[in-house]
């Protein structure tokens, strides 16, 4: 959920920097950056053949959960592929981490680890902590849709997909008022993102890219 301009402004930063910092040293933008990719992407939308995962042991995954004022919504139905409805889940888990860690439903924010790696947990830790610097939760609804995966070999996948951030919003802690703004057409984000699969299983998010206002996710 990036769609705080009261906060971010309090945090000296803007809009685009939510969740954004990636291995590739790109960020997000206000919607002039629409053609970011991700190195090693491909330009084309051919995905290559899916091979066939090991068992993953979910017993090991962190319990996860959301406070009720606090709602995600993940749109794209299972794709009948067992290795892109994987990178589908855990990539939805990955954003679903990074707002508990803010929220304080994941303080030490064991799963915003375990679901992150390289550069994206790094930008994912740098983010909860300002939102902790400015004493500040999040509040009201994101939905994510477009979700487009493409997998690179056994242990990569890209995954490209928008985010409708115009329900969503930051909250004063001590308060608990919502700090609600208008909508525009930056309040709907395109990301980029890749995946690693890691020893245990698991599709870790590696790197992350967005462009706020992308033509391609405006309602």
């Amino acid at each position: 959920m990036n769609r705080r301009p009261t906060l971010l402004a309090a945090l000296t930063l803007t809009a685009a920097a939510a969740l954004t910092l990636s291995a590739c040293g790109g960020g997000d933008s206000d919607g002039d950056k629409s053609n970011d990719k991700i190195a090693g992407a491909d330009t084309g939308t051919k995905k290559s053949a899916s091979p066939t995962p090991s068992p993953v042991d979910s017993s090991n995954r962190p319990k996860l959960t959301l406070p009720p004022d606090l709602k995600l919504t993940f749109e794209t139905p299972k794709t009948g592929d067992e290795v892109e409805d994987a990178v589908l889940a855990d990539s939805a888990e990955r954003m679903r981490a990074v707002d508990a860690a803010i929220t304080g439903t994941d303080p030490e924010g064991e799963a915003l680890a375990y679901y992150n790696t390289g550069k994206a947990r790094e930008a994912a830790l740098n983010w909860v902590q300002q939102f902790k610097d400015a004493d500040a939760s999040l509040t009201g609804e994101v939905r994510y849709y477009d979700r487009n995966v493409t997998l690179k070999n056994k242990t990569t996948a890209l995954l490209t997909f928008c985010a409708d951030e115009s329900k969503g919003f930051s909250k004063d802690k001590k308060t608990g008022k919502a700090d609600k703004t208008p909508v525009t057409k930056n309040s709907y984000v395109l990301y980029n993102t890749r995946l690693e699969r890691n020893s245990e299983g698991t599709w870790q998010t590696s790197q992350i890219i967005s462009t706020r206002g992308a033509a391609q996710c405006q309602p």
